[in-house]
């Protein structure tokens, strides 16, 4: 397993917490999930050879969020 946070920016609320862990525990290889609101974060703990951190940040902004380098 191998971690990464990403920077996501216009979470704001519970929904907001729940809309994007939810997108991101539905790509293969991701094993979870948590988002820190007061950060603005999302760190993820997955499976390198089976997802990417691009994917993940399509999985992110098609939720109507944006993710930062």
């Amino acid at each position: 397993m191998q971690e990464t946070v990403l920077k996501v920016e216009g979470m704001t609320c519970g929904h907001c917490k729940q809309s994007v862990e939810r997108a991101l525990g539905t790509l293969t290889g991701v094993e979870k999930a948590e988002v820190d609101l007061a950060q603005g974060t999302v760190k993820v703990s997955y499976n390198p050879s089976e997802t990417d951190t691009g994917k993940m940040k399509e999985a992110v902004e098609d939720q109507g969020y944006d993710v930062k380098a």
